[in-house]
């Protein structure tokens, strides 16, 4: 018999979390080895338990999946990983590629299909929700300069101009002109529906 693929499961619900590993421990050929609630704990479980494939929600406590991932390839380029995630937006999906995703899910996926999701993740090919894909080439790039992108962020829990250009050291007449360049540019009304269509985009 086959040695099971090792798997490790990140999500912050732990309802979802549990159902995924049921499913999973299933499939005789996969084997749910390591299971976090934060995007902190993702890398350090990854070094601990060295599993084939890391099975990432976009959206959680600490570290975001994405950015989770860029630490898991970098320090265990062995380790596929696979994002699982409710939020099926093409910013989301594009970056998680950038940031050295092998494959790209959203959660409604049946069981047989994400348990094959990864077994092709695993066996070095590339797994994209293909409606997402299509979304994705539709939407194209995010319109937003990396600046702008971290002023809108900073943004979305309607901070001040002066709050934000504390956190992010920079003066408020700068914050003022990348929150403008950042409504010109996603044809908003202000910086909360900025906020709102970037954020509905996955490009923050």
């Amino acid at each position: 018999m086959t040695t099971p693929i090792r798997l490790l499961l990140a999500d912050d619900q732990a309802l979802v979390r549990g159902a995924l590993s049921a499913l999973l421990n299933l499939e005789p050929d996969l084997e749910v080895v390591a299971e976090v609630g934060t995007g902190d704990a993702v890398l350090p479980a990854v070094l601990e338990h060295r599993p084939d494939v890391a099975l990432l929600d976009v959206e959680m406590p600490g570290l975001d999946g994405i950015s989770a991932t860029a630490e898991v390839r970098n320090a265990s380029p062995s380790t596929r990983v696979l994002i699982v995630t409710t939020f099926g937006r093409p910013g989301y999906l594009r970056r998680a590629l950038q940031a050295g995703a092998a494959g790209f899910v959203v959660k409604d996926t049946p069981a047989a299909q994400l348990a094959d999701a990864v077994r092709r993740v695993h066996a070095g090919l590339r797994v994209v929700d293909p409606a997402l894909a299509t979304d994705s080439l539709v939407a194209g790039e995010s319109p937003l300069t990396a600046r702008e992108t971290e002023v809108l962020r900073a943004a979305r829990d309607g901070s001040t101009v002066a709050a934000i250009a504390r956190k992010l050291f920079l003066s408020e007449g700068t914050v003022r002109n990348h929150l403008s360049a950042a409504i010109g540019k996603t044809g908003a009304a202000n910086r909360a529906e900025a906020v709102i269509i970037a954020d509905g985009n996955g490009w923050l």
